[in-house]
């Protein structure tokens, strides 16, 4: 199990995107295992040819959205996809009830939200 990262430079996505979202991919599918270290910031900035400050980037987007962790001065790790899906899950759930109580909406009129929501995003059923 090895990182595998490519960067097409004419792609019109960010490199720092790239590095991003083919990090995210592979912990998600299971090809980056949790708790696999990733390389340093400026190791893997060397490796692709990019600017430190750019693979800082994708890894500050990583942590915040839970795909990985950093653990100080031991480095990067694959998060727990699952913990931190469910983490994210419940703080939108959260600022959604919140915000439909501040509206006034009563209950099922915001499930009945969520759900048409749900119906849309996940197909019919």
């Amino acid at each position: 199990m090895t990182l595998r990262i490519t960067v097409e430079p004419d792609t019109g996505t960010a490199p720092f995107e790239q590095v991003r979202s083919q990090v995210a991919d592979q912990a998600r599918s299971g090809l980056l295992p949790v708790g696999y270290k990733l390389p340093t910031v400026r190791g893997l900035a060397q490796d692709l040819g990019l600017a430190a400050n750019t693979v800082a980037k994708a890894y500050r987007a990583l942590e915040t959205d839970g795909v990985i962790e950093t653990r100080g001065r031991h480095g990067s790790f694959i998060a727990a996809a699952a913990d931190a899906a469910a983490r994210e899950l419940a703080t939108a759930a959260e600022q959604y009830a919140r915000r439909a109580h501040h509206l006034g909406v009563d209950r099922a009129t915001a499930t009945a939200a969520v759900t048409d929501a749900l119906r849309a995003a996940y197909g019919t059923g």
